[in-house]
């Protein structure tokens, strides 16, 4: 049976939903609501996470959500994430990942590197990259639209192609950076975004 890394398995069984507001929950809701009906309706889940520069927010939430699609056996679930301008991949993220049991693989070495993330062996790794939301690499048409910071929900009052949008916003990490506090504060902005993507996902009745 294909099975996510144990490490990684291990982290997971440790994310606890009642760390999940009320008022969380509720904004949670409508996407739960998305995913359920594509389920019921035996249709493919586009969702592609966006902030501002596809960094670090959308990359964790693009990531989590396609591991616990799979952790918890939903199918025909393709997690994107974009930007409103094109970076790069900020190596705290590879390296939280790698830390909370990924196989974190650097592929290229410009300034806009690309990774391959895994969380199970015989998986198709998660390809991270920074690029804008309607890059080619990502979907034209027929997805879901994940705000997760402020300045990009408001900076982008439409998406070209989206079916639903829905914010689910983060606070960034980036504003640790340079600091003490940095690893740990990386480390829990990645925790936060599993456990609401856990919950997303194990809500889904599967048919």
């Amino acid at each position: 049976m294909n099975k996510l890394f144990i490490d990684l398995e291990n982290q997971i069984q440790g994310f606890s939903e009642n760390a999940i507001s009320s008022e969380r929950r509720e904004m949670l809701e409508p996407l739960i609501d998305y995913i359920q009906n594509k389920v019921n309706e035996n249709k493919g889940i586009k969702l592609n996470f966006i902030c501002t520069h596809n960094s670090r927010r959308s990359h964790l939430s693009q990531i989590w959500a396609q591991t616990m699609a799979f952790h918890y056996g939903i199918k025909n679930v393709e997690c994107f994430s974009g930007g409103t301008e094109a970076t790069a991949l900020f190596p705290k993220v590879a390296e939280t990942l790698l830390n909370q049991g990924f196989s974190v693989e650097k592929l290229s070495s410009e300034p806009n590197p690309v990774y391959s993330i895994k969380f199970s062996n015989n998986e198709h790794p998660v390809i991270g990259f920074s690029k804008v939301f309607d890059a080619e690499f990502n979907p034209k048409s027929g997805f879901a639209a994940i705000m997760t910071c402020s300045q990009a929900d408001e900076g982008c009052p439409f998406i070209a192609g989206a079916e639903k949008r829905f914010p689910i916003r983060y606070d960034d990490p980036k504003v640790y950076d340079n600091c003490d506090l940095q690893t740990e504060k990386y480390s829990e902005r990645s925790i936060d975004i599993a456990t609401e993507m856990k919950y997303v996902f194990s809500q889904i009745k599967k048919q």
